[in-house]
């Protein structure tokens, strides 16, 4: 089985600072229990230490093909060895009390499967993005959550994450004027040495190699940055077939977004190039610049013209924490579910919209599907965590 590899702060003049002095932890009765769902890179070097720290959410069971690797995981972790479960016996998680939130970390083709599954299963599910491979899948999902009456939510960290929620906040308070252009480059270096970068290459697993893997980020950020939805997108493709890693999937890919504003997004991604996670802002009277942007630690925000120019000091927080604490209080009631499966789906159709613009050579391809997202990010989710 294939698993996923991979202080105070300055408010804006004008901006009430959106967090509270930090709360304790919950006693470990109160809180909420996950299950990882698939073993590699992301859940060994980032879930299992986010939820140490998490102050409402506890690491309760894990799920792997590698029962060796799910062992001594376990065992470093506190887990009892009978909430160790293989992918062929899943479903008994059904009857597993200490399991409350299913967090599904493996490739983007096994998201739909595993999440329907966990659903049915009567668990809630916080799903890594991109939701899935196809709309379609995307729908099913969303369905699965609404029948079982669960919690479906998709792991947007950067809806949660301190330096892009200050960057939403000011782009809203209207400071710097009407916001005209964003711009987001996403890319790294890929090889086929990596597991995990082996099944971002192969389109069946990816869905899209760069573009759904690292694009989406530049996809949904300019998304969010404004606050509107693009009604149509052009894009093209340039990929060297003769390179081994993109046999299957494109390597760059810039497209346009244009928004009902008015404003227009440029975003590109790639496999091939030097690593890059930044968005640029232009607006009226200001730029706003997150470089790096979407990083899991070491963000920046600076401000060039406009009030409060200069870096935003804000402090670097465990980002996944976050989430996962944000997940369990979607759970408890406390919290809006700000990333739900709709927000997932919008962005898995966009991808293909991309897509099929740049099969046509970059023609333009209408995206006004009336999609609303249910609640800003930028207005619902402080900038620090409690």
């Amino acid at each position: 089985m294939i698993e996923l590899g991979l202080a105070g702060a300055v408010a804006a003049p004008g901006l009430a600072r959106a967090a509270a002095p930090a709360l304790p932890p919950l006693p470990e009765d109160k809180k909420l229990g996950y299950a990882l769902v698939g073993l590699g890179k992301l859940s060994q070097g980032q879930l299992v230490p986010g939820l140490k720290a998490a102050r409402g959410a506890k690491l309760t069971a894990l799920v792997s093909g590698d029962k060796a690797k799910a062992t001594r995981i376990a065992e470093a972790n506190g887990i009892a060895a009978d909430a160790i479960y293989d992918y062929a016996g899943f479903d008994r998680i059904a009857n597993d009390a200490r399991i409350d939130i299913v967090y599904i970390v493996l490739p983007n083709s096994m998201h739909a499967e595993y999440t329907i599954r966990a659903l049915k299963a009567g668990k809630h599910v916080l799903c890594e993005k991109p939701m899935a491979t196809s709309a379609a899948d995307c729908e099913a999902m969303i369905a699965a959550a609404r029948n079982a009456d669960r919690k479906l939510m998709i792991a947007y960290r950067c809806h949660y994450e301190p330096h892009n929620l200050e960057a939403m906040r000011r782009i809203r308070s209207g400071q710097y004027g009407k916001p005209k252009l964003v711009v987001t480059d996403m890319s790294r270096q890929s090889t086929l040495s990596d597991p995990s970068d082996a099944w971002r290459l192969d389109a069946k697993l990816s869905g899209g190699g760069a573009l759904a893997d690292m694009g989406v980020y530049g996809i949904n950020g300019a998304r969010y940055l404004l606050n509107e939805e693009p009604v149509e997108v052009r894009a093209w493709a340039q990929t060297d077939r003769s390179d081994p890693r993109f046999r299957e999937v494109e390597d760059l890919i810039a497209w346009q977004f244009k928004f009902p504003s008015g404003a227009i997004a440029n975003g590109s991604t790639s496999f091939g190039v030097v690593g890059a996670m930044r968005f640029d802002v232009y607006c009226e009277r200001g730029r706003l610049r997150g470089d790096p942007g979407a990083y899991y630690g070491g963000n920046r925000l600076d401000v060039f013209g406009g009030p409060g120019q200069g870096p935003v000091e804000l402090p670097d927080i465990d980002q996944f924490a976050r989430e996962m604490d944000w997940m369990a209080d979607v759970v408890r009631g406390t919290v809006p579910l700000v990333t739900p499966g709709e927000e997932g789906l919008q962005d898995v159709r966009l991808i293909e919209a991309i897509l099929q613009s740049v099969a046509k050579g970059g023609a333009t391809v209408k995206t006004d599907w009336g999609y609303k997202r249910a609640f800003d990010p930028g207005a619902v989710v402080p900038v620090l965590p409690a």
